[in-house]
C-alpha cells in the first residue's frame, strides 16, 4: 500500500474504522407479537371516532360513503380479529437484513419441489405483504393445489421500504429506482443465482425498474399492471389536453379509464405526504383514505362490507388497514409517491424494459393495457392475456387466477433457469 493511504497513528485507525463501518449483511429470523394494548386503545379509537354528516349524494362520487365506514368501523371495532393474520404471517418463514443502510422485511419460503425457481413478489400501496400471501401455498405448493412439480416456485415478498415491519427512510432518496436496486440486492443475498419477477401497483413499478436496470440474475418479469401508455400520450392524459386523433377505440379507453380515476390520493401524497398527519392518529381516517383508492375497488369493498360475496372479504381489507394501523406508517408509506413525483417517474408510461416480460390484464385495473401498446412497450413480451375477472389488487382478489397467470407467463423460461442450480445454501 503507498504510504499515503496508511493511518499514521492509532487515533487515524480508528477514525478510519468508525468513518467506514463494515454493513451488516446478516438474515436474523423475525416474528410478530403486538402487545395487546396496542388492540385495545385501536378498538378504543375506532369507537370514539367522530363522524361527519351523511353525503350529500346518493352515490359515490364524494368520497366513501357514511354508511360504508361506518359499517367498516362496526366490524372493525366489536368482529375483526388481529391475531388471526399476525398468526398466518407467523406461520411463513420471515426475516429481517440491511441493505442500503434499512432493514427490509421479507417473507422467505422455499418450495420442497427440486425444479422450483425463485419469484420476487413485489406489493404496492395501499398494500402489503399481506397482499400477496394467497399466492404462497399454490406456488410453493403447486401439487395440492391443482398443479404439478413443474409449477413450483421459491418465493420472497419484501415490504417496501416504510412499509410493515421494513425501516422507515430518515432521508429522501428512496425512490422505486433505489427500491429496485434493493430488491436485487435482496435476491443475490439469498443466494439465487437466476430468478424470476412479479409486480403490481408500486410493485410493477419497481419491477419494471428491475426489468430496465437488469441485475445479474434477473431473467424475466410478470406485471399486473403494465406500463405500456407512449409518453406523449400519458402527457396529455395527466394535462388533460385533447388525446390524439389517431387512437383505436381500446387506446381511448384506456385513456379514458385512467382519467376516471382521478387520483386524489396520489396527488395528495405525492405533494404534502406529511399534511396527513391525522392518518396516524385515527384508524377510522386511515382505512377511509386507504379503501378509496381506484372507484373500482373502492366499490368492490363497500358491496364486501354491505354483505356482498366479492374478491375482498371484510377481514381482508382490515388485515391489511390494521397493519398500517399497528406499524404507524401511514405516513413512511405515503412518501413513496413525493419520492416518485420528486424522481419525476410516471405511473403507466412505457419504461424501456427489454427482458422478457408476461404481461396479466385484469378487467377492473385502473386502465386496461392495449395489445398495441403492450407489444412495443415491451419488445419482449412473452405472455399476454385478458382474464375474465379481477381488479386492481388480483394477486388478493383473485389468487386462482393470478396463479395460472404466474405459472403459464413463466413457463418459456423455467429451461433457462434450471439449466444451472439457481441457488447457493442459504440460512434463510
Amino acid at each position: 500500500m503507498p504510504e499515503a493511504e496508511i493511518p499514521h497513528s492509532s487515533a487515524d485507525m480508528t477514525e478510519t474504522l468508525i468513518a467506514t463501518p463494515i454493513p451488516d449483511t446478516s438474515i436474523r429470523p423475525f416474528h410478530i407479537d403486538v402487545p395487546e394494548e396496542d388492540l385495545i386503545d385501536l378498538k378504543r379509537r375506532i369507537r370514539a371516532t367522530r363522524w361527519p354528516e351523511r353525503e350529500t349524494v346518493a352515490d359515490e362520487s364524494q368520497g366513501v360513503k357514511l354508511e360504508t365506514i361506518q359499517e367498516l368501523a362496526r366490524y372493525w371495532a366489536e368482529t375483526y380479529d388481529w391475531r388471526r393474520i399476525e398468526g398466518k404471517i407467523n406461520a411463513s418463514p420471515h426475516f429481517l437484513t440491511e441493505i442500503d443502510g434499512l432493514d427490509f422485511h421479507f417473507i422467505h419460503l422455499r418450495s420442497r419441489h427440486e425444479n422450483a425457481v425463485p419469484l420476487l413478489i413485489a406489493h404496492g400501496w395501499p398494500g402489503s405483504i399481506i397482499e400477496q400471501m394467497k399466492l404462497i401455498g399454490p406456488l410453493t405448493d403447486p401439487v395440492a393445489h391443482g398443479g404439478t412439480e413443474d409449477n413450483a416456485f421459491h418465493v420472497v415478498i419484501p415490504s417496501m421500504p416504510g412499509y410493515g415491519f421494513s425501516g422507515k427512510p430518515t432521508a429522501p432518496g428512496w425512490n422505486p429506482d433505489r427500491i429496485a436496486r434493493a430488491y436485487a440486492e435482496l435476491m443475490a443475498r439469498l443466494g439465487y443465482r437466476k430468478y424470476l419477477a412479479q409486480g403490481g401497483d408500486w410493485g410493477s413499478i419497481v419491477v419494471n425498474a428491475m426489468g430496465v436496470q437488469e441485475p445479474e440474475g434477473l431473467i424475466g418479469i410478470h406485471t399486473n399492471m403494465p406500463e405500456v401508455i407512449p409518453p406523449e400520450i400519458d402527457a396529455a392524459i395527466w394535462s388533460g389536453s385533447p388525446l390524439p386523433a389517431h387512437l383505436s377505440d381500446e387506446e381511448r379507453r384506456a385513456c379514458e379509464q385512467v382519467r376516471e380515476n382521478k387520483f386524489a390520493y396520489a396527488f395528495m401524497m405525492g405533494t404534502r405526504p406529511q399534511t396527513l398527519t391525522a392518518l396516524a392518529d385515527s384508524p377510522v381516517g386511515l382505512a377511509a383514505f386507504m379503501i378509496d383508492h381506484d372507484w373500482k375497488s373502492h366499490a368492490m369493498i363497500a358491496r364486501s362490507f354491505a354483505g356482498a360475496d366479492e374478491g375482498l372479504t371484510p377481514d381482508d381489507v382490515l388485515d391489511n388497514i390494521t397493519l398500517f394501523w399497528l406499524t404507524n406508517t401511514a405516513i413512511s408509506a405515503a412518501r413513496l409517491y413525493w419520492e416518485n413525483a420528486i424522481a419525476g417517474t410516471s405511473f403507466f408510461a412505457v419504461k424501456g424494459v427489454k427482458l422478457p416480460t408476461a404481461c396479466s390484464v385484469f378487467p377492473d385495473e385502473m386502465y386496461q393495457a392495449p395489445r398495441s401498446w403492450t407489444e412495443k412497450a415491451y419488445p419482449n413480451l412473452i405472455h399476454f392475456n385478458t382474464l375474465p375477472k379481477g381488479g386492481h389488487f388480483a394477486a388478493w382478489e383473485q389468487p386462482a387466477y393470478m396463479t395460472d397467470e404466474i405459472r403459464t407467463a413463466f413457463a418459456p423460461l423455467r429451461n433457462a433457469i434450471l439449466a444451472e442450480p439457481v441457488s447457493r445454501p442459504v440460512m434463510a
